[in-house]
């Protein structure tokens, strides 16, 4: 920006993009009876909250109702509600848990609903199992490269034996909120910077 841009007030539409809040989706990977997703996903909210730097929402792919991909004629509301609702968020944070070494089918199903909404964005990954959901995060971080997602490294993984009472509880140890903090931090360096060339 020049002398006079600063001096009159212009500024360019990148300073413009970079002084706007970002909007952040905390996406709830797992829709089965009983599960623990919402305990996770309004924890990560809480923290983030707390940070004032994008506005945070929880986006449950439980309330789209998408059908199996490919086994309908595509017109279901909630598909394209799916759709509308990613292209309003600038990054994602994805709750996901993990099941025979891998994401969810319903989250997978999600994933495959929609393309250019996902696009030159970014993503974190907060993932929980019994092996801290390792495995299934690095299968949705290959997914989420082929949709032109940048994920993020900082990765708070949580152990159903440590940080869940009888698997259902969820109890974090403390440590798990400075690595939320830590994730989020790049999160919003790589979304606020995709937001440029989208």
């Amino acid at each position: 920006m020049g002398f006079l841009d600063k001096l009159f007030g212009r500024t360019t539409k990148e300073e413009k993009v970079m002084a706007e809040k970002l909007n952040i989706g905390i996406i709830l990977g797992s829709t089965r009876e009983g599960r623990v997703s919402p305990q996770v996903g309004n924890w990560v909210k809480e923290i983030a909250n707390k940070r004032g730097d994008a506005n945070y929402e929880i986006v449950d792919i439980a309330d789209f109702n998408l059908p199996f991909l490919g086994t309908t004629d595509g017109t279901e509301p909630g598909i394209a509600a799916w759709n509308q609702k990613l292209a309003s968020l600038d990054g994602f944070i994805f709750i996901v848990q993990e099941y025979n070494h891998s994401i969810t089918g319903a989250l997978k199903n999600a994933l495959d609903f929609a393309r250019e909404a996902w696009n030159n964005k970014a993503a974190g990954i907060v993932s929980y199992g019994s092996v801290g959901g390792a495995r299934a995060a690095e299968h949705l971080r290959g997914i989420l490269g082929e949709l032109a997602v940048a994920d993020v490294r900082t990765h708070p993984a949580l152990s159903l034996f440590t940080d869940f009472e009888n698997g259902s509880n969820f109890k974090p140890a403390d440590m798990h909120a400075n690595t939320v903090n830590e994730m989020i931090d790049q999160l919003v360096k790589w979304s606020t910077a995709l937001k440029t060339i989208r």
